[in-house]
């Protein structure tokens, strides 16, 4: 009996071992695709006067929620957070630290139309393996369409988020609330919801005990 339990106690150990593993790998490759969208977006913003680190954080909470809403998925599946200048990628502050140290990005401090822009500059090539080909052409044509756009116009645009209005400062935005339309239904819509009123009262009342 004692062999028996001993044995349980074994793989229940190793079956745990590897979901923290397998957890931990997923994290890494999470942080992984964080940081060569950084070094894509950095290195394909080198021309934009107004990329600074409010910019790039708006790029990459653009990157992700529309990847999740067009094409199914977070690019990172970075955790991102509300905060007073809009929603940020909890992580990329330490990331870029990390990335400094390893000289993969430096920091540049430039005067734009008298404030202090803290410019990410990406010191290598960004490694885009990992990245599916819809990907890369939702991230190019985010930074197209936001090319010139200053911090404030970014971080007013996100502002009109409806994940972050929801939200607390410090709170975590979760990812599905982007497929939320703000538009008014249709006629057709609406009709269609009538129609199903009587079948989610049955299904309500099947349900009560």
């Amino acid at each position: 009996m004692g062999s028996i339990n001993s044995e349980v106690c074994a793989m229940r150990k190793h079956t745990m071992q590897k979901t923290i593993t397998k957890r931990l790998q997923g994290r890494r490759l999470q942080d992984d695709k964080l940081r060569e969208l950084i070094l894509y977006i950095a290195r394909e913003s080198e021309g934009d006067p107004s990329f600074g680190a409010t910019k790039l954080n708006k790029l990459l909470f653009y990157a992700d929620f529309l990847a999740y809403k067009h094409l199914g998925g977070a690019i990172t599946k970075q955790e991102y957070q509300a905060l007073d200048q809009g929603p940020a990628p909890r992580k990329l502050v330490p990331l870029l630290q990390k990335m400094e140290k390893v000289c993969e990005v430096a920091t540049q401090k430039t005067d734009y139309h008298n404030y202090t822009q803290n410019r990410t500059i990406a010191l290598r090539t960004a490694n885009l393996d990992r990245f599916k080909p819809e990907e890369v052409v939702l991230v190019s044509r985010i930074i197209r369409q936001c090319w010139g756009k200053t911090a404030r116009h970014m971080s007013d645009l996100s502002h009109q988020f409806i994940g972050w209005r929801l939200a607390n400062i410090g709170d975590t935005i979760p990812y599905p609330v982007a497929l939320i339309s703000e538009r008014e239904p249709t006629k057709t819509e609406i009709n269609y919801a009538r129609s199903l009123q009587s079948l989610a009262k049955k299904c309500l009342s099947s349900n009560v005990t």
